[in-house]
């Protein structure tokens, strides 16, 4: 059968159908987590290199999102300085954890969202063991098939898998790819972004009825492109300015 749109909206959405009926448990966990975190004056980095990104800019800085969290990610650290390195070999090296903790003056109090879909390079993985090192908890969005099909690139030989406290299947396949092209061993139709996002907004939606249960109204931003978008963002912005978030 030829490639089409219409196949791939089929695969991304049998993709989103296996999240729904086998993660929503741990969604409702790890969101209900940090939250908890949040409530008690913590602020959650979310964590993921090259397309992993996209899952913090889906939970960080946007209308819906909460003001506490506080995107993270390989260009921080290139922007600090690190010369001679690619973001693949940021992505690769352990030291990469150490530096990125260093930038964000991360808290006892706080928590991490670490999405990696392979799940196996050594800043990810270091940075799951540095958190679980200092008692912060940690949620890991992966692919559970493809982290299992691999080899840690991180010295213990561990996965993020293996580390986090809560972990979210992605449930996407194996390279991050669903359409077979006729004649050709390689595949197109990437998943996990698509699949990523739609966590993303989950985890959020969890945090928020957490809030309201607690009796406290979440700090949600309304897009600037509205009217008073930019005062109702400044004003919740203001309680997180000594975390350094900004809006």
């Amino acid at each position: 059968m030829s490639i089409s749109s219409e196949l791939m909206f089929n695969a991304i959405l049998e993709i989103v159908a296996k999240v729904r009926e086998k993660e929503m448990d741990h969604i409702r966990s790890a969101g209900r987590m940090l939250a908890e975190r949040l409530l008690n004056g913590g602020i959650v980095f979310v964590f993921g290199a090259g397309h992993s990104r996209a899952f913090g800019m889906e939970m960080c800085g946007r209308a819906g999102g909460l003001a506490p969290m506080k995107l993270t990610g390989l260009e921080d650290v290139a922007a600090a300085g690190t010369t001679g390195l690619n973001l693949i070999e940021l992505e690769r090296d352990p030291n990469t954890a150490h530096r990125l903790l260093e930038l964000h003056s991360v808290q006892p109090e706080d928590a991490f969202i670490i999405v990696s879909n392979s799940g196996r390079n050594g800043a990810p993985v270091e940075l799951a063991l540095e958190c679980q090192r200092r008692g912060i908890p940690v949620v890991a969005v992966t692919s559970l098939q493809h982290s299992g099909a691999t080899d840690s690139r991180h010295p213990s030989g561990k996965k993020l898998m293996e580390i986090a406290d809560i972990v979210i299947d992605n449930c996407c396949p194996y390279g991050d790819v669903l359409l077979e092209i006729p004649q050709l061993s390689e595949k197109t139709g990437s998943a996990s972004s698509v699949a990523g996002a739609i966590i993303a907004q989950s985890l959020t939606a969890e945090i928020v009825a957490a809030f309201l249960e607690a009796g406290e109204a979440p700090p949600v931003y309304i897009s600037a492109n509205v009217d008073g978008g930019d005062e109702h963002n400044r004003k919740i912005v203001e309680r997180y300015r000594h975390r350094n978030i900004t809006y």
